[in-house]
């Protein structure tokens, strides 16, 4: 007999569960607060004919082969490699940091071994276990290019001393002895042709699937189901029982400029003295269109209030102790599994949670078909 089944959130995590039980022939109900599907993907055409993304750029890239053949079921993804610039001062390097940056920064010409040979030298080898950002940016790569690309940028961003964010945060940051600047690298890379709304409109393409926009689902209403999956923010399914948890909101500055403005999607504001992070020209994130306007965005990072839209969980000591009393009410409820960046309070890219969603989906159909009670969580959001 198929189940009733209902997601709250209608991005990446919910709208791959969702098509899942409908395919395996159950009746699924997607309610989304916002009026469009894609979550902090979305994407929408500006009246210039440039696609944007509205929440900031989202460049797809995975190790996961599954994935890849996955979101190519519900649209056509074009090649595409993710390419950044720097502006320390007056001057523009490449990111991420790599031979070109290294030579142009210290006035040199060194080869591959030269320069890990140098960057070693100058890295403070003394530092064995390095517990914070400042840290773990000392040990790997020294004094100067911490302060210089580093220090000023990750206070604007995260709007804390990097003394007191955890190491694990600049692991995502690559560092290379070879002139390589794409910013990614797993073998699978692309952007949607048409964006990514489109995308996930397609995965919820389904007759099996009813999806209600600008629709918030209460916790009583989703007792009505025989399960339900939320992927929205864990503290507020259980209405801020413990506080709300801390996340980063960005707010954005548009600008429409006449022709080319930087000739890069994205240029990074490493100076502590400028206002915002970066600039995304969107135009670029889409590099088989041609537009003779281009739009750019300038980003400011600060900390997410109760109507802002939360993107970078903080995750500090602090919020992994309120995130713990969550998880354990989480985990003491019934009849709802826990999923995605809001869902386990966690930084995930695209490719991550699709592949979490359908693991998810898996286990759960899995346990719903045996008539045993499902998880709250199938990835641990404390791991």
């Amino acid at each position: 007999m198929p189940l009733s089944i209902a997601v709250v959130g209608a991005g990446f995590s919910g709208a791959v569960v969702a098509r899942e039980f409908a395919e395996a022939g159950n009746h699924v109900e997607v309610f989304e607060s916002r009026d469009h599907v894609g979550g902090n993907c979305h994407t929408k055409r500006h009246e210039t004919g440039v696609m944007v993304h509205v929440y900031g750029p989202h460049i797809f890239h995975t190790q996961h082969e599954e994935v890849w053949r996955y979101v190519q079921r519900f649209g056509t993804f074009k090649p595409y490699r993710h390419r950044v610039r720097a502006i320390v001062g007056e001057q523009a390097y490449q990111m991420p940091m790599n031979l070109g940056l290294i030579n142009a920064f210290f006035g040199t010409t060194m080869d591959s071994q030269e320069a890990e040979r140098f960057v070693a030298a100058r890295a403070e080898s003394s530092i064995e276990h390095p517990t914070s950002f400042e840290e773990q940016a000392l040990k790997l790569v020294g004094r100067e290019l911490y302060e210089a690309f580093f220090a000023g940028y990750t206070r604007k961003q995260w709007g804390v001393d990097p003394k007191e964010l955890p190491a694990s945060i600049l692991a995502r940051l690559p560092l290379r002895f070879t002139a390589d600047d794409s910013y990614f690298n797993h073998p699978y890379q692309g952007i949607p042709e048409h964006g990514y709304t489109p995308i996930v409109e397609a995965i919820l393409d389904h007759p099996n699937v009813s999806v209600h926009l600008a629709t918030r689902c209460s916790r009583a209403r989703l007792g009505t189901f025989d399960h339900a999956f939320w992927s929205g923010p864990i503290d507020a399914y259980f209405e801020f029982e413990h506080g709300r948890l801390a996340y980063r909101t960005l707010d954005f500055e548009p600008e429409v400029v006449a022709g080319d403005f930087q000739g890069c999607p994205v240029v990074n504001y490493c100076d502590a003295a400028v206002p915002f992070t970066r600039i995304t020209e969107h135009k670029h994130f889409a590099p088989w269109e041609s537009h003779n306007s281009s739009v750019i965005y300038r980003e400011f990072s600060r900390l997410c209030g109760e109507r802002d839209t939360p993107y970078y969980p903080v995750r500090l000591v602090q919020e992994k102790a309120q995130l713990l009393e969550y998880v354990e009410l989480a985990r003491a409820e019934s009849g709802v599994t826990f999923l995605g960046r809001l869902g386990t309070y966690r930084y995930l890219d695209m490719d991550v949670t699709i592949h979490e969603a359908l693991k998810t989906a898996h286990v759960v159909g899995a346990a719903l078909a045996a008539g045993t009670p499902p998880p709250s969580f199938v990835v641990d959001p404390l791991g």
